[in-house]
């Protein structure tokens, strides 16, 4: 399952991941299934974007009394429900971390949550604290640098979300930094950079839509080869009727800025943001809305946006 689980990572097809939850099951009953099964199966259902059936292995593998690695489900489960826009239930899950003695992990888990309900000045704190401790391991610096770069560029400082960005990548390769980043640039009007921030990456439909847009505002000279791989990669992966369920973010910001086609990339933001509510999904949302002209799509994004209490000065300035 591991093996599946690191080739539809690297591959970017959701097939490998079926193919991990198959091995899973000499283990149907989750009652008597190993905890690493259940916290394997959880990441397997996040991965395939079944949020809720994560939270609910993740609740049961919680609820047992004296279970290992019981840091790492918290952690997970903080996360899920972070994805899902329920902050409240993701805070609950960071002070749970807490209780396992991982007090860096809890730390850094409130203060990203934090940071989306607009407490950004003590969660720049926070995370700046967690920098300055002695002997953070790379993996972790890198985690708490691009949880800093993100805030910063909800905030919309620039400069302060652009150092924290390189940062994290001059510690080495990092394929969700480089993504993040590759936003970034696009957004700053700095496609051919953004570009270069992907080089080397591989080709996953996450990498190759941002490959397509920018390349598509650089006028470079694959981008039209690029452009066409990800409308074929669409097309084939529609013939699955989850597809944009596993993929609408991506369907949606090609339809808004390859295709020019606000309309169809509204519906898809819309169905989107049904299970997934990330700052950046909301962000897709009410780009589309804005660019369709629909009052009524964009009155919808600015209740979503409150309802979430979600706090991104980016999403402020198209509602």
């Amino acid at each position: 399952a591991q093996r599946d689980l690191d080739r539809a990572r690297q591959a970017g097809d959701p097939r490998f991941a079926g193919q991990a939850l198959a091995a899973l099951r000499p283990w149907p009953d989750p009652a008597t299934a190993p905890a690493e099964v259940l916290l394997m199966r959880a990441t397997l259902q996040q991965y395939l974007h079944d949020f809720d059936g994560a939270v609910a292995s993740l609740r049961q593998l919680l609820a047992r009394p004296g279970e290992t690695g019981r840091s790492q489900a918290w952690l997970t489960l903080a996360t899920v429900l972070r994805v899902q826009g329920r902050y409240a239930g993701s805070d609950e899950a960071c002070r749970g971390d807490a209780s396992t003695g991982a007090a860096l992990h809890a730390g850094a888990c409130l203060a990203e949550n934090a940071a989306l309900r607009g407490d950004v000045a003590p969660a720049r704190r926070r995370f700046e604290a967690l920098l300055a401790e002695p002997g953070l391991a790379p993996a972790t610096r890198a985690w708490l640098l691009t949880s800093l770069a993100e805030m910063e560029e909800r905030e919309r400082r620039s400069a302060a979300a652009e150092a924290a960005y390189r940062r994290v990548l001059a510690l080495g390769p990092d394929t969700y930094a480089a993504i993040a980043y590759a936003d970034f640039l696009i957004a700053q009007g700095r496609p051919a950079e953004a570009l270069a921030a992907l080089k080397g990456e591989p080709r996953t439909d996450t990498v190759l839509v941002r490959l397509a847009i920018a390349g598509s505002r650089a006028r470079t000279a694959t981008a039209a080869a690029d452009v066409a791989e990800m409308r074929d990669r669409i097309a084939q992966a529609n013939q699955r009727p989850e597809a944009k369920r596993l993929h609408g973010r991506e369907q949606a910001m090609f339809a808004l800025f390859v295709e020019a086609a606000p309309a169809e990339a509204l519906a898809l933001a819309r169905g989107n943001v049904e299970h997934q509510r990330e700052p950046l999904d909301v962000l897709l949302f009410a780009e589309a809305a804005r660019a369709s002209g629909d009052a009524g799509a964009i009155d919808e994004a600015r209740r979503l946006k409150a309802s979430l209490g979600l706090h991104d000065r980016r999403i402020d300035a198209l509602l």
